[in-house]
């Protein structure tokens, strides 16, 4: 045990005995080694020096030592240096590969910088050379195109003077196609050219057509301007006229493509359009494509007469009288549907026209309309009343228009001209003063106050007043106005409006209520409380319906801030997931005001029904006879004023207030008149056996009945009072009994009592108390007189 231990003695080295406490202060930097020698030796052998065992033993561990140390270096040193050796020689041959690499990329680039210098005249002279035959390319090109718009110029000549008209057409066709592949070209004159010579032709091919089409027409008796007699009268040629116009217009179409990109560059250069397309200055954001040829040309004698009508000095353009160009293009629109529809459809569709001949024409003619509206709405926005008229006529017209007329509900009609900025913010301006001297109206008409529906019990339910009716008409006809708006942003902006208008009524409303505050069972009060109630009704379905959960949604994905700007985040993910209403805020108010209004009404109630119930109160309850003692029983004289005020005042609420707010009234006028009798009447007394039974009759066979008009089981709505009657009519063994039980229940509970007995709850639950607490049951059974003794 004597090796180990002073093998790990001696394996410490000899800067950790220098810096322990053997070392003197200041001197563990300097220590010599023999000064090492003699402290080991000292540690190891301490005073006994002379001992040959020791110092044997000693000599053989630290050889032992020496051997290991000696046999690690020999290991390590025999391994490192060929592992060494390797690694450098790898490093060499990588070098001397590196060296080699350079010297021969060296080479390469004196080589390759050599060849191009040498190479550099020859590429010059072949880059002038390129560049001659790519401007002489482009220029046999440039004389190629320009050959090849000459020879379609002379073909269209020739087969127009050989009424080759199908031809021409092609070759026209073939223009407007390489019209379109020089879009891009920057030869600017060869572009010009071509439009010139394009748009020359055009013309002249589309007159001639147009002439012809024109005459075509006129015998099938276009324009039909007044309701057709006989549905496409017969003519002695018809079958001629017929194939004339299904050529004629097939042609046209054919001339579609060179007319389309004609009236595009037109509109783009800012010039007049030279087709017969009625241009509007209001179209609307998405352009539709352009109306075919042949409905062009249909539309120049219908353009003309529009044009002569409702511009200039003529009478009929008034700006006051917006629906007689309205309904005149409605009407030109019917008239001319089944001609549409039969002599034009049909050669469309054999020509492959993916269109409707009907569509289309309706397309042309609302052009002119749009212009008009346009026009119009600009020079009355300082007119209240003629802007109001423009904008009822033309919400008129456009549902004539998609309903009537079946124009479909992708293509714009007249709705986004009053989405304009100057328009939009003026009409809302009109529609909130107009809305307010309305209500100024209504509440101060002779009527406000009244139902209209009064003598007739089906229909007034709700017991509306007229004013209150009459603003929920206004908002529904707003709703109505703004409904086909296409821009969910301009809807928001109604119904914001709407929604400060059903505040500023409900602040009306207040403040009439307020007036008539002094009296809260007269008329005028109890007609102001079905208006709030009437006015919340109407909107609670509202925030359920599809159009107000769409303009919901479109309120919370726009973030709109006019309805999202006071909510926090669970607001607005409530309204996200319709689980709440945009009318919410406004509910709140209508029901805090609806509260307060029937808080006040009921409390003027109790205050004359508690001054009837005085006498009651204070009747003999301890001195009454028994039962036995009376033949019959009758109720108490005393009662007879209070039950004549309970009776009187619940047939007139029932009168006056609605169905669901009378509900609520004599609901909380019996929790208040339960708590009266039970507070006043049975806490406040004791009874006998009679008192009690008589207590008992006036209400079970008086009271309670007067509610039970209402509802099957008006005692449960006086719970109190009847659970108080059945503890005090109790027989007096069961009474005795039952205080008993609740005396040792309350002494158990005292001093802990075992979860193993019966609540004292079961006993009264099998008499029929459940809302009295068994210390309740005490205190009535103290009230009875009749006991053992007594």
């Amino acid at each position: 045990m004597a090796a180990p231990a002073a093998v790990q003695r001696t394996a410490s080295p000899p800067t950790e005995h220098c810096s322990s406490a053997a070392c003197p202060a200041g001197r563990g930097s300097e220590s010599r080694p023999e000064d090492f020698v003699l402290e080991f030796l000292e540690r190891e052998l301490g005073g006994d020096l002379q001992c040959r065992k020791t110092v044997g033993d000693l000599l053989t561990t630290l050889r032992e030592e020496n051997r290991v140390l000696e046999e690690q270096v020999v290991t390590v040193s025999s391994a490192v240096p060929p592992k060494v050796s390797a690694a450098l020689s790898a490093a060499e041959e990588a070098r001397c590969s590196l060296e080699e690499l350079q010297r021969r990329e060296r080479l390469v680039s004196n080589m390759l910088h050599q060849h191009l210098q040498g190479a550099q005249p020859w590429m010059d002279n072949l880059g002038q050379i390129l560049n001659q035959v790519d401007t002489i390319e482009r220029h046999m090109k440039y004389l190629r195109c320009l050959q090849h718009i000459e020879e379609l110029s002379a073909a269209v000549q020739q087969c127009l003077m050989t009424s080759s008209v199908w031809e021409a057409i092609r070759a026209v066709d073939s223009m407007a196609v390489l019209d379109a592949g020089l879009n891009q070209s920057g030869c600017s004159h060869l572009q010009d050219f071509l439009r010139e010579t394009l748009h020359f032709w055009h013309k002249i091919i589309k007159d001639r057509l147009a002439s012809d089409f024109e005459k075509v027409l006129t015998q099938l008796h276009w324009p039909i301007i007044s309701p057709p007699t006989q549905s496409l009268t017969p003519t002695a040629n018809c079958q001629e006229i017929g194939s004339q116009l299904e050529l004629l217009v097939t042609q046209l179409l054919a001339l579609q493509t060179s007319d389309d990109i004609i009236s595009q560059r037109a509109l783009a250069s800012g010039r007049a359009v030279p087709s017969a397309q009625p241009v509007s200055s209001a179209s609307p954001p998405s352009q539709a494509p352009p109306l075919c040829l042949p409905i062009q040309i249909m539309l120049l004698p219908l353009s003309r007469r529009f044009r002569y009508h409702f511009y200039g000095n003529r009478q009929t353009n008034s700006p006051g009288k917006p629906e007689w160009y309205l309904t005149q293009v409605l009407m030109w629109m019917g008239n001319s549907s089944t001609f549409m529809e039969e002599k034009i459809q049909p050669i469309l569709d054999r020509a492959g026209a993916a269109i409707s001949a009907r569509v289309e024409l309706c397309r042309g003619l609302l052009s002119l309309v749009q212009e008009k509206v346009a026009s119009d709405a600009s020079r009355l926005l300082y007119d209240d009343v003629l802007l109001s008229h423009l904008v009822e006529e033309v919400l008129q017209f456009e549902k004539e228009l998609r309903s009537n007329q079946s124009y479909p509900a992708v293509l714009p009609g007249l709705l986004h001209l009053l989405l304009e900025d100057a328009v939009l913010q003026k009409w809302l301006t009109v529609e909130r003063k107009m809305a307010v001297e309305k209500m100024d109206a209504m509440l101060s008409a002779e009527g406000a106050w009244s139902s209209q529906y009064k003598d007739i019990s089906d229909m007034d339910e709700l017991k509306a007043p007229d004013c209150a009716e009459t603003f929920m008409t206004l908002l529904q006809v707003i709703t109505e106005r703004y409904r086909a708006l296409p821009c969910p942003a301009a809807q928001l902006k109604f119904l914001g409006l709407q929604r400060e208008l059903a505040d500023d009524f409900r602040i009306r409303l207040t403040q009439v209520m307020k007036e008539e505050s002094r009296c809260p069972l007269g008329a005028r009060y109890c007609a102001i409380l079905n208006a709030v109630n009437y006015i919340s009704t109407i909107l609670g379905d509202w925030g359920d319906n599809v159009f107000f959960l769409q303009l919901q949604q479109a309120a919370v994905s726009l973030g709109d801030e006019a309805f999202l700007g006071d909510l926090g985040v669970m607001e607005v993910g409530r309204l996200a997931s319709l689980e709440g209403s945009l009318f919410e805020g406004l509910l709140a108010l209508l029901d805090r005001l609806k509260g307060d209004m029937m808080g006040r009404m009921l409390e003027w109630t109790m205050r004359e029904i508690t001054e009837k119930a005085k006498p009651y109160c204070q009747d003999r309850w301890l001195s009454l006879p028994s039962q036995h003692d009376q033949s019959t029983m009758s109720l108490s004289s005393s009662a007879c004023p209070m039950m004549l005020c309970v009776r009187d005042r619940l047939l007139h609420l029932h009168q006056v207030l609605s169905l669901s707010l009378f509900q609520l009234a004599w609901q909380g006028l019996a929790d208040r008149l339960d708590n009266l009798l039970y507070q006043d009447v049975i806490l406040s007394n004791h009874f006998s056996e009679g008192g009690a039974a008589q207590l008992q009759f006036d209400m079970t066979r008086n009271l309670f009945p007067l509610f039970g008009h209402y509802c099957k089981r008006p005692e449960n709505f006086f719970k109190h009072v009847k659970e108080a009657c059945i503890i005090l009519c109790l027989n007096v063994g069961s009474a005795i009994l039952l205080r008993n039980l609740l005396k040792e229940s309350e002494e158990e509970t005292r001093h802990w009592a075992s979860a193993e007995d019966p609540p004292p709850e079961s006993a009264l639950n099998e008499l029929g108390v459940y809302c009295l607490a068994p210390c309740d049951v005490l205190i009535l059974l103290n009230l009875r007189a009749s006991w053992p003794g007594q």
